[in-house]
């Protein structure tokens, strides 16, 4: 019987030093153990918990490797530590590096990025580069990605399922302010994209693209086309009656936007040999809306392409010197409106 209670003593007071040591870690690591001044440091894939903390005690960082090791164990952190680009804050303590490293959060300070209306993939690809985001080509791999092989958890929302399965993703990545870390990488951006695109486009705005016998993939395609068409809300909305009527009438959209995405310049006016490029986007030679979004439009265009105005014109302009809008009900009134404005 004493054998039994000297057994459970000595167990508890083994469990008491336990408890005992990590909070000596855990303070050690708080009040003692800390950065002196913001400090860079990458840390590379494969590396384990325990070369990692020696190479942060050899650099500087952090006082103790064991402190940090043992810290991490007990805290069940050890085999959550990502590999990246950090920045450790001004003041940062072993607790606070290893938390840092178990998020895959730099430390550093979010930077923030303007996605435009209208910006196709590979464009902002390039926007990603120039702000020192991105830089490894992920974005554009999983961006040009056909619906159908997309990682799970993409293929959950609705509008990925309904989608064709041989696109990719043009047209839902939903432009708007985003917030980057400096070691986030292009599945993070998709993400927050597509998130964002499930939240603005309404469950009402899909309701009544279904009480129309459309699919949402083709309002984006004809949202893309509105978006590189005119600038105003209003304008957007008059250009999409006037060519939802010519798809309804069997009247091809000739749209001067479809022909500065193949040529990839824009003219105040195209040439008949431009009209004349054999691509399927060219809406001047088919029949119908392209075979995908040409951009990835605002939410303005969407709701365009959705609830457009009715009107009876049938041809339109921009004024190159003050970029109005021109209307034009017939053939002859559109030539003398170019002969105007464009000449």
């Amino acid at each position: 019987m004493f054998k039994i209670i000297r057994n459970v003593v000595i167990i508890f007071v083994l469990i008491l030093i336990v408890i005992g040591y990590q909070v000596f870690v855990i303070n050690k690591a708080s009040k003692e153990d800390f950065l002196r001044a913001a400090t860079n440091y990458s840390v590379e894939k494969g590396v384990n918990v325990s070369e990692l903390a020696d190479q942060l005690e050899q650099k500087g960082i952090i006082k103790s490797a064991s402190s940090f090791k043992l810290y991490a164990k007990l805290n069940d952190l050890a085999a959550k530590l990502k590999a990246g680009e950090y920045q450790f804050p001004q003041g940062a303590s072993t607790e606070d590096i290893i938390k840092i490293l178990a998020s895959g959060q730099s430390g550093q300070k979010e930077k923030e990025i303007l996605i435009k209306e209208g910006m196709n993939n590979k464009t902002i690809e390039e926007y990603l580069k120039k702000e020192n985001l991105i830089n490894d080509g992920s974005f554009l791999k999983l961006a040009a990605t056909l619906t159908s092989q997309l990682p799970e958890e993409f293929r959950q929302y609705d509008f990925i399922k309904e989608a064709p399965t041989k696109v990719d993703l043009e047209g839902f990545l939903f432009p708007d302010t985003y917030r980057l870390y400096a070691n986030d990488g292009g599945e993070a951006l998709v993400r927050k994209m597509l998130a964002n695109f499930d939240n603005k486009v309404t469950s009402e705005m899909r309701a009544e693209v279904k009480r129309q016998n459309k699919s949402l993939y083709q309002v984006l395609v004809m949202a893309s086309i509105i978006e590189k068409e005119v600038r105003s809300t209003d304008d957007m909305k008059m250009v999409s009656g006037i060519f939802w009527n010519r798809i309804n009438s069997g009247q091809r959209l000739e749209s001067c936007a479809t022909l500065a995405y193949i040529l990839g310049v824009n003219k105040a006016q195209y040439s008949y040999e431009d009209t004349q490029i054999d691509s399927p986007f060219n809406t001047y030679r088919n029949d119908g809306l392209p075979p995908t979004p040409i951009g990835n439009p605002g939410f303005r265009a969407i709701e365009a392409a959705i609830y457009p105005t009715k009107n009876d014109y049938n041809f339109f302009l921009s004024d190159p010197k003050t970029g109005n809008t021109v209307w034009a009900r017939t053939f002859e009134e559109h030539k003398a409106n170019k002969a105007k404005y464009l000449q």
